[in-house]
């Protein structure tokens, strides 16, 4: 049976450089909140933040099974899949991509680091693709149809959630909230089953019309209550791989207080909303939050 342990140490993941950091902003020692970084974007310079924790233990049951190609899904742009390709090209496993949208003329840098660790990309429509979002086990239909173990998008799988509750594990510092950007939610998802209902969780949806999260982590925790979680769906500025002016000027800023980097797909719509949510007495004085890096920093790119 193969050892995690010693897959992590063949990808080069270093756990324990995540660590958690203090954040510098004037808002902070204004309304009275302390707040920290966990870095978890420092897991591994390629396969970072989240998108290892979530593939972990979907790759070990893939390996257990025997299994030696990997199929899943994303858009153009997909952090998941970009971590998916690079554990592919690494741990000389097969895998494929069920891309969004058409073939491109010319290849964005993530599609092109696919091409290069070796993924097998298909084009589907967006019809298409919606549909294969229904499919969640790994035996599922597409694995059928292409010989492989099937993994839901973003890595949404119950076995992600295990993964994903290590990062609940490695946090010391006593806190009252954790915060963190949120695409298909099996992040917040594993890190709410972890948390006792005494600690919250406050996700921050990446997506225009993302109503579809809450229903999803319900799907993914079995429950039909939100005891210790939430999602906002304010700052999203405009959708998925949307931007403004005002959301770049804001991660300039915070980088010039704070020497922690960011991109505007994730984890800077979640910083601006949650200091916006600060300024505006969303929070207790004297409460303590630890917002998740989650990685992703190729989409600065």
């Amino acid at each position: 049976m193969p050892d995690i342990l010693e897959i992590e140490s063949e990808l080069g993941i270093d756990t324990k450089a995540a660590i958690i950091e203090p954040v510098q902003h004037p808002v902070l020692a204004y309304n009275g909140i302390h707040l920290h970084i966990k870095r978890d974007d420092l897991l591994h310079p390629i396969i970072s933040g989240n998108k290892w924790r979530k593939l972990k233990y979907t790759l070990l049951h893939a390996l257990t099974k025997g299994h030696g190609h990997l199929i899943s899904m994303g858009g153009a742009y997909s952090n998941h899949l970009h971590a998916l390709a690079y554990v592919g090209h690494k741990l000389n496993l097969k895998t494929t991509g069920l891309i969004r949208g058409e073939q491109p003329v010319e290849d964005n840098q993530t599609l092109a680091d696919l091409k290069k660790w070796g993924m097998n990309l298909e084009f589907v429509t967006r019809g298409e693709f919606r549909e294969l979002r229904k499919y969640r086990n790994h035996d599922a239909k597409p694995a059928i149809k292409y010989d492989g173990f099937w993994i839901p998008e973003g890595g949404a799988s119950h076995e992600a959630l295990r993964g994903v509750a290590e990062i609940v594990k490695e946090i010391e510092l006593d806190f009252d909230t954790l915060t963190l950007a949120c695409g298909t939610g099996t992040t917040l998802a594993g890190i709410a089953k972890a948390l006792p209902n005494s600690k919250r969780v406050l996700g921050f949806s990446a997506l225009k019309g993302g109503g579809f999260l809450e229903k999803d982590i319900k799907k993914l925790l079995h429950t039909k209550g939100m005891p210790n979680w939430s999602v906002n769906f304010d700052y999203h500025f405009g959708g998925f791989a949307k931007t403004t002016e005002e959301l770049i000027s804001f991660i300039k800023e915070f980088q010039s207080h704070n020497n922690i980097p960011l991109e505007p797909l994730y984890n800077g719509k979640m910083l601006f909303g949650l200091l916006d949510m600060i300024k505006n007495d969303r929070f207790k004085k004297g409460q303590t939050i630890i917002a998740i890096h989650t990685g992703g920093l190729q989409g600065n790119r």
